[in-house]
């Protein structure tokens, strides 16, 4: 069974709606810590698992990103939950898509972060298959290096060092072998592209401004795609905008959360 942070998931009876936090490559569950203190104090059920190989997950050689939206299905079983609102950012909004794809009933509502629909364009999968061959050469320092560069918005790492030392300790505790094995995953991922238009839940398309790997552009071009969705995005934040601006993060998402009634009646009772 997946390892996972929570909150309120131990209230008596069944739990009809919680939501569920996707995340980031190569991060853990720990990345969510501000949204879980503040969903979890207004009173709502959190459940933020960690992929497979990661602080505790059972390690799986080969898996895919089916392979792990069987899984969150089983533990959202075993939680006794029937719906949920998916929130996954860049790495847990592949994960997102897929689950939509597979349990398009169990999702009451997607919040997609800082991701994108579309596979791999050529040269991606050959940027992916070099961090593969350095990881496995050099580590997971490695890993730390390539990525947390590509996280906060400019002059953040200067600023806000706790940041950078956040996400370091988040990858470095990994070993190559579970970093890798997510990269393979991530190469695999279908493309989502043509998913898009047959969403029928609820949407909130949540972008960092400044992101640099997955742009406003292409938050917007998400957006355009799946009727009925809403766009906000979070300035001064890049491609971890949950970490970065967490006060603005959990203001967008409090007010998705609120938009729908069946989760709030539940809340209430």
């Amino acid at each position: 069974m997946l390892t996972y942070l929570e909150a309120n998931t131990a209230k008596s009876g069944v739990k009809k709606h919680a939501i569920l936090f996707l995340h980031a490559f190569p991060l853990s569950a720990a990345m969510w810590k501000p949204q879980i203190e503040a969903l979890g104090a207004a009173g709502y059920t959190v459940i933020a698992p960690n992929s497979f190989g990661i602080d505790g997950s059972p390690e799986q050689e080969g898996w895919t990103f089916t392979d792990y939206a069987h899984e969150l299905a089983t533990l959202l079983d075993s939680l006794q939950v029937e719906k949920t609102t998916v929130v996954g950012l860049s790495m847990g909004g592949y994960q997102a898509f897929e689950f939509y794809r597979l349990y398009p009933e169990k999702i009451a509502s997607l919040v997609l972060c800082d991701t994108r629909a579309e596979a791999d364009a050529p040269a991606a999968r050959s940027a992916r298959a070099d961090f593969i061959s350095a990881v496995e050469m050099k580590g997971a320092k490695e890993a730390a290096g390539r990525m947390i560069p590509n996280y906060f918005s400019a002059g953040t790492d200067t600023i806000r060092p706790e940041l950078v030392a956040q996400a370091e300790e988040m990858i470095t505790k990994q070993s190559p072998a579970v970093i890798n094995g997510a990269m393979r995953a991530i190469m695999a991922r279908f493309d989502a592209t043509s998913l898009l238009d047959a969403i029928t839940c609820p949407v909130l398309v949540l972008n960092g401004e400044e992101d640099r790997l997955t742009t406003k552009e292409t938050a917007e071009s998400i957006h355009a795609h799946i009727p009925g969705s809403q766009l906000r995005l979070l300035a001064r934040a890049g491609h971890i905008s949950n970490m970065e601006q967490p006060e603005a993060f959990n203001r967008a998402l409090l007010e998705h959360l609120s938009s729908l009634p069946d989760f709030q009646a539940v809340q209430k009772s």
